[in-house]
């Protein structure tokens, strides 16, 4: 054994010295690589992502790469590592992807949970300060200002609500939408510099609604300015035209309508008056007891005398869809306590979807960034202020949910 033991010393030393002769430059640099974990040991002085004092790095003292820098380290790869990026990329979508996905499915159970609630709050004509914290409320209830702006569109439509009180419902809109952000931030929990560096980008929203509000709010009820700009803008014929939905409405919502879809007539319904409660919709309803869209959400023509369970079915806060059918967690013959009980379960599900995919997305990304240099990741980021605003702004016209564009930027 101890002859064996010196064999294999001899052998191992004289393997390495046939290797640093062979390309001593890159012997050392391997050493030193493997080695060196901090920019305090680096020669350069640069921090790279995945340093022990990572987080010690103030932006001040990030140096200025060059662009060649930046191109050379995005670029410039072997086969192997071009292996590694397209396999992360590809991870980092999949995780991305199902990350909309949640936020749509916990979209649609709070809409399922709270949409009589909600519909109900804003259902009468209130002071400002009562419309601000009820467009607020009605808000955070069902997890999307684009769905609380739209029942005040038609709220106002349909003259139950003044247009003054829809200026302050949508301000209240505003301010609510700032709580989805903040719930995905919680996400980055299990790591404390994560978690404040998440909470800090997703307060940015919260920081900017609140004080938009807050100098809006009074000048509006001083002067009424924004209404009086709004009935200048307003054309003179006003004609109906279709919905738009964005792209990623369009990829994300055919998988979560199979788990679960809201019906978000019944919130309108309640808010301007054409029904008391969400029990007129109850129970649910569909022809010969076939659950599709046809035989359980098609309305009913009242002008050609077509009725309930007749001619329709009926459905309560959880309908189909014409494409993607009935979704999963939808039953015949259901009662309003019934769909509660599917909103509550698909939010508990959609918030662990959420979670999981926040750490795996999180946890790619760092994986992919890990030993580049934060002069480069600085100088790829550092872009100007009217560009970053413009690009946010086209973001949200596209996906048309402030929550989705900024709950997207807070693990990154």
């Amino acid at each position: 054994n101890i002859v064996d033991s010196h064999y294999y010393t001899r052998t191992r030393a004289s393997t390495m010295s046939t290797t640093e002769a062979q390309d001593p430059v890159k012997s050392e640099t391997n050493k030193v690589e493997s080695v060196i974990r901090s920019r305090k040991e680096r020669p350069t002085g640069s921090t790279h992502f995945g340093d022990a004092d990572w987080d010690e790095e103030q932006v001040d003292e990030i140096g200025d790469a060059t662009w060649g820098e930046v191109a050379k380290a995005c670029c410039v790869h072997d086969a192997k590592e071009w292996g590694k990026i397209f396999i992360g990329t590809c991870t980092a979508l999949f995780f991305l992807y199902f990350f909309l996905v949640s936020l749509e499915l916990m979209g649609s159970a709070a809409k399922v949970l709270g949409g009589c609630k909600a519909g109900g709050l804003m259902s009468d004509d209130t002071n400002p300060v009562a419309g601000l914290v009820i467009g607020e409320l009605a808000t955070a209830l069902i997890q999307s200002s684009s769905t609380t702006t739209s029942i005040i569109v038609s709220l106002v439509g349909a003259e139950a609500i003044s247009v003054n009180t829809g200026i302050y419902l949508v301000m209240g809109a505003n301010i609510g939408t700032s709580v989805t952000n903040t719930i995905v931030s919680m996400g980055q929990m299990a790591d404390g510099a994560q978690l404040e560096r998440a909470f800090a980008g997703a307060t940015v929203h919260d920081i900017f609604n609140l004080l938009s509000v807050a100098i809006l709010f009074p000048l509006e009820i001083i002067s009424h300015y924004l209404y009086h700009l709004t009935k200048a803008m307003l054309p003179d014929n006003v004609k109906d035209g279709e919905a738009w939905s964005g792209p990623i409405k369009k990829i994300v919502s055919p998988l979560s309508d199979k788990i679960l879809k809201s019906n978000k007539d019944v919130i309108k319904d309640i808010a301007t008056g054409k029904v008391e409660s969400c029990d007129t919709y109850y129970p649910v309803l569909c022809l010969d007891g076939i659950e599709d869209y046809k035989h359980c959400a098609s309305k009913c023509d009242k002008d050609a005398g077509e009725e309930v369970g007749v001619d329709c079915g009926r459905v309560g806060l959880i309908t189909c869809d014409k494409n993607t059918g009935c979704p999963a967690f939808f039953q015949n013959g259901a009662n309003l306590h019934d769909d509660s009980i599917s909103g509550g379960v698909c939010l508990v599900l959609s918030l662990f979807l959420l979670i999981v995919c926040l750490m795996g997305l999180v946890n790619v990304l760092q994986r992919g960034l890990a030993g580049m240099s934060t002069r480069i990741i600085y100088k790829a980021t550092n872009v100007n202020g009217l560009i970053a605003i413009a690009i946010g702004t086209g973001i949200t016209i596209l996906v048309q949910s402030s929550s989705i564009t900024t709950s997207v930027l807070t693990p990154f």
